[in-house]
């Protein structure tokens, strides 16, 4: 189990400093809008031991010299829940971040709405739904950073609705609390690392690394130009020592050689530093997706790649999520392409390929950032094609582009084995071939193209 923190522990481990804002304080009466008994005894208790008047504080703050707005729950103010006056606190965080044009930054510990409020404290939830929107829609970013616990309402608004999901190791995170869940659940399934396996939370940050983590994430989500003109990724120089192949089959063999450079090895080589997005958000991680933020020469430019696997339902909804958010930042996108093809086992189908498959064709194709692509490896067939911008796509020359494996096409046109390389060169799959025909607008060298 991670320490739990106090809230103005946290706000310390997140940020150089910080400037406390204040919401308005509603009149209420003095047992709630319950009349709960005994409830105003409760809130003095809660004001007496943590020294906070509500169980959330806000205001402005820096990470590493990045300004946003920082949020923090008070887990010791009965158990960190939401009721009306919270509300009231978070909605006034999100417009402040709105009128200053600044991130916000989410430190969540709680244990869901509270009790003594009854429906009032649960509609703060539409109220945050509601301001979580607004922001976007300012083309703003949220970070959220789940502390121990984070559960109920609090986990699904503004922890699992923000943008990029951290959390801190040990810690409790889960729709369910501890108090409510079976009791035979396994208890992974609700831990912070259970959610890094499921595809929930993008990266686990121990307490002594969070405020470079943030400052670092916030430089990255704040330099695009959402709704601005923005110009398009540089084109990695091609890092394979390889010429251009003689035939479609040498392009083959070309790409699936072992020794060929490989995606984690582009990123390395084009970005100073990067940042990762992990899983789908619905149950699941592709470790041959990687999707993130990264810089390159002071830039931030945001990367899907396929690590030459065949991709799965998740990759391609974990790329579609990195590329709508990237489109609502103002941030231009890199994909690498590199895969035989998408996943075809059974397991794939009933996690919905085809529509995951579907989905990343359409967020490529909706986003009003430029994508680059370069097809850095295998091109297998739609699972390929589904990450590749139209009109701004070059190959490396140990690539090649393929409606299908050649292994394949002969098979359906019942050809022999002895046809494959034959059927190949027939495909035009050559890097030289995929220009001439207009897929590719270039080969590239290891000399970076213009763009």
């Amino acid at each position: 189990m991670a320490d739990r923190l106090s809230a103005r522990a946290a706000i310390g481990a997140a940020t150089s400093d910080f400037t406390e804002l204040h919401a308005p304080e509603r009149e209420t009466t003095v047992e709630g809008p319950l009349g709960w008994e005994g409830y105003e005894a409760s809130r003095a208790r809660a004001r007496e031991r943590t020294g906070e008047q509500e169980s959330v504080i806000y205001g402005q703050a820096t990470a590493e010299g990045r300004p946003c707005i920082l949020l923090s729950f008070e887990f010791g103010f009965l158990g960190g829940s939401l009721g009306e006056r919270t509300g009231d606190r978070l909605e006034a965080a999100y417009r402040a971040a709105r009128e200053r044009r600044l991130p916000l930054v989410s430190l969540i510990a709680t244990g869901g709405s509270r009790m003594q409020e009854g429906m009032v404290a649960l509609t703060q939830l539409q109220r945050v739904a509601r301001q979580s929107t607004l922001l976007r829609s300012a083309g703003l970013p949220q970070i959220a950073v789940l502390r121990d616990p984070t559960t109920g309402g609090g986990w699904a608004t503004l922890g699992a609705g923000a943008d990029v999901v951290l959390a801190l190791p040990g810690a409790q995170v889960g729709f369910a609390g501890s108090r409510v869940r079976p009791a035979d659940a396994d208890p992974a399934a609700y831990a912070a690392e259970g959610q890094l396996a499921a595809g929930a939370v993008d990266a686990l940050v121990p307490v002594a690394e969070l405020r470079g983590v943030l400052g670092r994430w916030l430089g990255l989500l704040s330099a695009g130009t959402p709704g601005g003109p923005v110009p398009p990724a540089d084109v990695p120089p091609a890092l394979g020592g390889t010429g251009l192949p003689g035939t479609g089959w040498e392009a083959v063999e070309q790409a699936r050689a072992r020794s060929r450079p490989r995606a984690s090895a582009y990123l390395d080589a084009y970005f100073d530093f990067r940042l990762p997005l992990s899983g789908d958000r619905c149950g699941g991680v592709d470790e041959g997706m990687l999707c993130g933020f990264g810089e390159r020469a002071g830039r931030t430019v945001a990367y899907a790649a396929q690590a030459g696997t065949p991709t799965h339902p998740a990759g391609y909804r974990t790329a579609a999520r990195l590329l709508r958010l990237a489109d609502r930042l103002g941030v231009p996108v890199l994909t690498l392409v590199d895969t035989p093809g998408a996943a075809n086992d059974a397991a794939a189908e009933r996690a919905g390929q085809g529509a995951a498959v579907a989905d990343c064709f359409a967020a490529v194709a909706g986003v009003g950032v430029p994508v680059t692509t370069l097809v850095i490896g295998e091109g297998g067939s739609g699972g390929a094609l589904a990450l590749a911008s139209p009109g701004r796509t070059w190959v490396t020359p140990d690539s090649y582009f393929s409606v299908i494996a050649p292994e394949l096409a002969a098979a359906i046109l019942k050809r022999g084995a002895g046809e494959v390389r034959g059927t190949a060169d027939q495909l035009g799959v050559r890097p030289q071939d995929l220009v001439r025909l207009g897929v590719a607008r270039g080969v590239v060298s290891p000399t970076p193209p213009l763009p």
